[in-house]
């Protein structure tokens, strides 16, 4: 009997993109499962079909071929081509025996139906500058695939019983010809097991998984930062046919605060000071993570000026100490003087000569020095 047209079995116009051939193979391969078919015969007859159909198509290069050729793109009498009854014998003549080349191209015995792991999420979680610095517990919520309550994970409903997959015949795989070549891909009716379970698992549909929202805790040590990634085991995707569960990744992102920045394991701080303190010296209280603390300014200390108070920066997240404070003193110049300030200022200028301004001197005299 000869094979109906591949654009005609999943109903698509031969202009059809890969989107579009995509989603009317997932409308007829639901609507004509075996499993969802148990009393018509021809349903694994026409799944068979629609896969091949799907296989064929959604491949750029086979699709390519398909449309010059047609079905004899396929045609495994072509394989016979230089004297070689299968693809692959040009690979085993030359590396020898079976091994690498036989798995790319179907020939091996390893079956992709096994327990598989599974799929490792990612969670971006803020943190505020100061929950970052000390270290906190967070409760995020994740709604992810876990093992579905019901059947265990297992896919299957209580006493039910498994039998070989009759489109793969217990393989896993589905071997096609294209040209030359024999692809082997996972078998679509059994997803690889092998084996098809005759009363699966209601809740999940036999998959053995089911959509959950969970709430987990994270602890967020002391001293982490911005870009960080945090592992909680086996809180991701729960694995497939009794697999182990993925782990979940938080990645970590710390606000900015309106104090203090981070060099490293530095906390820095900009410090206002008064002209006066400035000027005659004294002691400033500037603020740490866990209070306050306080500084020696010494007189004439000038704007820039950077004062370290050691340990009491941000822990090592590693765990060796603390970093240091790094207090930088910004001098403030006095605004909206009245007038008995502004007479006292005025009076203060007239009294103070280049001596007192050694900053200023040297900068007048390089100038006086650059232009003659």
């Amino acid at each position: 009997m000869s094979k109906r047209d591949y654009y005609e079995v999943l109903g698509v116009d031969r202009a059809a993109d890969m989107e579009e051939i995509k989603k009317a193979y997932r409308k007829l391969a639901l609507k004509h499962h075996p499993d969802r078919n148990p009393n018509d015969k021809d349903a694994e007859e026409k799944f068979k079909e629609l896969s091949e159909a799907y296989e064929a198509l959604s491949d750029p290069v086979s699709r390519g071929a398909y449309d010059q050729y047609g079905h004899a793109a396929f045609d495994s009498r072509s394989r016979g081509r230089a004297g070689f009854h299968d693809p692959t014998d040009i690979f085993r003549e030359v590396f020898g025996g079976s091994g690498i080349f036989d798995d790319i191209f179907g020939g091996g015995q390893q079956r992709a139906g096994g327990p598989q792991r599974g799929d490792d999420l990612r969670y971006d979680l803020e943190l505020t500058f100061m929950e970052a610095a000390l270290g906190c517990e967070k409760e995020i919520t994740v709604t992810k695939p876990d093992a579905c309550e019901t059947c265990q994970g297992s896919g299957a409903e209580a006493g039910a019983t498994a039998k070989p997959c009759s489109v793969c015949g217990g393989r896993g795989q589905v071997i096609t010809s294209r040209g030359i070549f024999s692809i082997a891909q996972t078998c679509p009716r059994c997803d690889g097991r092998g084996r098809v379970i005759d009363k699966p698992c209601r809740v999940c549909a036999g998959t053995g998984r089911r959509e959950r929202t969970s709430k987990i805790k994270i602890k967020v040590p002391p001293g982490v930062d911005g870009g960080a990634r945090l592992r909680s085991s086996g809180n991701g995707e729960a694995g497939a046919r009794g697999g182990p569960a993925g782990d979940l990744y938080v990645v970590l992102h710390v606000q900015r605060h309106e104090l203090f920045g981070r060099d490293e394991d530095d906390l820095t701080c900009e410090v206002p000071i008064s002209f006066a303190q400035a000027a005659l010296g004294g002691i400033v209280k500037v603020p740490t993570l866990t209070g306050s603390t306080e500084i020696k300014v010494p007189a004439g200390t000038q704007t820039g000026m950077v004062f370290r108070v050691k340990g009491k920066g941000i822990k090592s997240v590693q765990g060796y100490g603390h970093g240091d404070l790094l207090a930088r003193v910004q001098v403030e110049v006095p605004t909206r003087l009245n007038a008995v300030q502004r007479a006292k200022l005025e009076e203060f200028v007239k009294s103070c000569d280049e001596e007192v301004h050694p900053m200023g001197k040297s900068f007048f005299e390089k100038a006086k020095n650059l232009f003659g």
